[in-house]
């Protein structure tokens, strides 16, 4: 794989892609762009539609998605789109901050590092097509399921329902649960999508070994070891200076939890948040999530870690 590949990060939202990207992102040959398959992705990044969460992009539909990539890797950055797109002072700042990401990587040679849950089912295709290092992450079902009942984050189910090329390829099996789930029911949603991405990311390891899959708790447990390690796997550069950043955003005196106003923030006591999901959630819960997703969590997880 050459050192000068497009990064890839990836994995279920709210298991630590955020995170992992930006401490990746720390080191100056990378340039972190973030989520251009989020439905409310920035125009001027990503100049493509994107009608669902999680869109499937393979060699069949790729037509509609190729080519915006392709300027969006080669640090091609819409202004005029985006420009029409402005609703807001904040719409302006991200511009500002948008056009110097893509400027500097141009002009600097960065790598393009992808942050992005929603390429998660699409991993392949970004490898294959797009010549990605992938990395996965993955986050405990119980911290997954904690974290989204907490933030009040439910999930439509159609958006992967009415995706057919998905449905036909990695969940069809699950169609039943998907249409029987109730709205309201955010720790069975959380459960059910946890155990349908990570069988289809299981699904990739022997076909794609090179993907990297790193548990959000291995990260939290010993961050600079652990980044150090990934560093490493994709040819970047691990200097003090990224050491200290990653040892800053994971220290003991940042808060054990994040405000639901920060949802995105990177600064957290990692040791202290691993286990806040056993405070959280109810026992029966923990229950009913071990029970949706075990045919797959024994895959990552060990009995001692429930």
């Amino acid at each position: 794989m050459n050192k000068n590949n497009p990064i890839l990060v990836t994995g279920a939202h709210r298991s630590g892609t955020t995170w992992v990207g930006r401490m990746l992102a720390s080191n100056p040959q990378t340039a972190y762009i973030s989520e251009p398959l989020n439905v409310l992705h920035r125009r001027g990044v990503y100049r493509a539609e994107v009608d669902r969460w999680y869109t499937y992009i393979t060699e069949e539909n790729e037509s509609k998605y190729l080519p915006a990539f392709q300027e969006l890797l080669g640090f091609r950055y819409h202004l005029l789109a985006e420009m029409f797109s402005l609703r807001s002072q904040k719409d302006l700042l991200r511009l500002g901050r948008d056009l110097a990401v893509f400027t500097k990587g141009r002009l600097l040679k960065q790598r393009p590092l992808l942050k992005d849950p929603f390429a998660v089912f699409s991993a392949p295709w970004f490898a294959q097509k797009m010549n990605c290092q992938v990395v996965i992450t993955i986050r405990h079902p119980g911290g997954f399921a904690s974290s989204l009942k907490r933030l009040d984050w439910p999930f439509d189910f159609n958006d992967l329902l009415k995706q057919p090329m998905l449905m036909r390829d990695h969940l069809e099996k699950d169609r039943a649960d998907m249409e029987n789930m109730r709205a309201d029911d955010i720790v069975g949603q959380s459960a059910l999508l946890w155990r349908m991405i990570y069988r289809s990311v299981h699904a990739t390891r022997s076909l794609f070994p090179d993907f990297k899959i790193v548990r959000h708790e291995d990260l939290s447990l010993d961050p600079a070891a652990g980044y150090k390690s990934l560093y490493e796997s994709l040819g970047l550069t691990f200097d003090d200076k990224v050491r200290d950043t990653i040892i800053n955003s994971s220290s003991s005196e940042n808060p054990a939890e994040l405000s639901k106003k920060k949802v995105h923030s990177v600064k957290l006591d990692s040791r202290a948040n691993m286990d806040n999901w056993k405070k959280r959630l109810t026992a029966a819960e923990i229950v009913r999530i071990r029970k949706m997703t075990e045919d797959v969590s024994h895959l990552f997880y060990s009995d001692n870690e429930w």
